[in-house]
């Protein structure tokens, strides 16, 4: 026996405000929190039990913590290399 399925028409969003909220920590630290929806729905077959309609919302979020110091550190293999100039004698352009 196959089980029913929820059938939904997805919704375009629109941003109203700021994504993002920040915090500031105790240390002095900066939090900066940026929201955003992957994928919304309203249900064409289903509604809930007090006859309202049915959403389905998928969110994710963005944790950006900043040190007081903003510093930060990366190994030295990460980081993209340019290759340097040969030294030596300039080609002669005539």
């Amino acid at each position: 026996m196959s089980e029913s399925k929820i059938e939904f028409k997805l919704l375009e969003a629109k941003l109203i405000g700021n994504d993002t909220i920040t915090f500031k920590l105790e240390d002095g630290a900066t939090v900066k929190i940026k929201v955003d929806i992957n994928r919304a729905g309203v249900a064409k077959n289903f509604t809930n039990p007090d006859g309202t309609p049915h959403y389905n919302v998928q969110a994710s979020l963005k944790v950006n913590v900043i040190p007081p110091s903003k510093t930060y550190s990366i190994p030295k293999s990460q980081l993209p290399m340019v290759p340097p100039k040969p030294r030596g004698k300039e080609p002669f352009v005539a």
